[in-house]
């Protein structure tokens, strides 16, 4: 793994995929600007230095983005309300956008979402310029959209959008390891088990963040080559093919209970990896892996 002497900015470094991106960040030797909202939330590990305060804030955004390499920015509220997802987010996060432009920072990295395009029954694979939801698809998909939208309006910075789908990964706050298993504890267990369920582990995610933020992927005219400069750039990351009879059926069999099989129109498709896949990024944490860990978290 190459290392670096970059200094990146990471925002919601107290995330599941914020702390992730610091670890990565760190085993390439960058020094890390950690920006948490609470004192002594950041990861305590040796390179990262934590910043307390809004990313939101032009003078904040602007002192700590000044003298660094690249901005990493992954705080999205899903949970919230649409309002606060509309503030934090499609408002919130071109704040410090336009304050890295300004600063010469060369890269905005932003943790974007394949839950951005049409995956439903019929669509088939799903690449980069697939198409988008329509306005009205729901209030995590509007804002995702518009945030992206909104990053690809600041002129004069090179962007990248890295859309991961399911995020896998142990944490309290983990959607996919934590939070929709609860649900399944409280009754929630229909699926069609033919519904495909595209992932991706934390620890690959984090690893193409941080290799973009680093320079370790090049610049080139041809997205399917690097980033192009000056310019947004969507990238699509995903671990192997899966269903939800493989995550569900999972699930369900940890926690004892019986799945609810259903037959409803499904997206049976997979995301295109391929511009991921060239620019040298390839996932290392296997489907059989990542169930494990989600088994052995709801066992434990």
């Amino acid at each position: 793994m190459a290392e670096t002497s970059a200094v990146v900015v990471v925002t919601g470094a107290n995330g599941l995929v914020g702390e992730a991106v610091c670890r990565a960040l760190r085993e390439r030797s960058a020094q890390v600007r950690a920006v948490v909202r609470r004192e002594g939330a950041a990861p305590v590990l040796e390179g990262v230095e934590e910043h307390v305060g809004d990313f939101a804030d032009e003078a904040f955004a602007a002192q700590v983005v000044q003298g660094t390499d690249a901005v990493v920015t992954t705080v999205h509220p899903m949970g919230s309300g649409r309002e606060v997802q509309h503030e934090v987010a499609v408002v919130g996060t071109p704040v410090i956008a336009r304050a890295a432009r300004d600063a010469g920072v060369t890269r905005l990295v932003h943790v974007s979402t394949a839950g951005v395009y049409d995956r439903s029954d019929g669509v088939g694979d799903v690449a980069e310029d697939g198409p988008l939801l329509p306005e009205g698809s729901g209030d995590y998909p509007d804002t995702k959209n518009a945030t992206d939208a909104a990053l690809a309006q600041v002129e004069g910075l090179t962007t990248v959008l890295v859309r991961p789908p399911a995020i896998m990964g142990a944490a309290e706050t983990s959607i996919w390891n934590t939070l929709r298993p609860n649900e399944v504890r409280g009754g929630a267990r229909g699926a069609n088990p033919d519904k495909s369920f595209a992932w991706v582990h934390v620890n690959d995610l984090a690893d193409m963040l941080a290799d973009v933020a680093v320079g370790a992927v090049p610049t080139a005219d041809d997205p399917a080559a690097g980033v192009v400069e000056g310019a947004t750039t969507p990238v699509l990351v995903a671990g192997e093919a899966a269903t939800w009879r493989d995550y569900h059926g999972a699930v369900t069999e940890a926690l004892g209970v019986e799945p609810e099989w259903t037959d409803e129109p499904v997206w049976r498709g997979q995301l295109v990896t391929e511009r991921a896949h060239r620019w040298g990024w390839a996932p290392r944490v296997s489907l059989s892996e990542a169930l494990a860990e989600l088994k052995q978290g709801l066992h434990a």
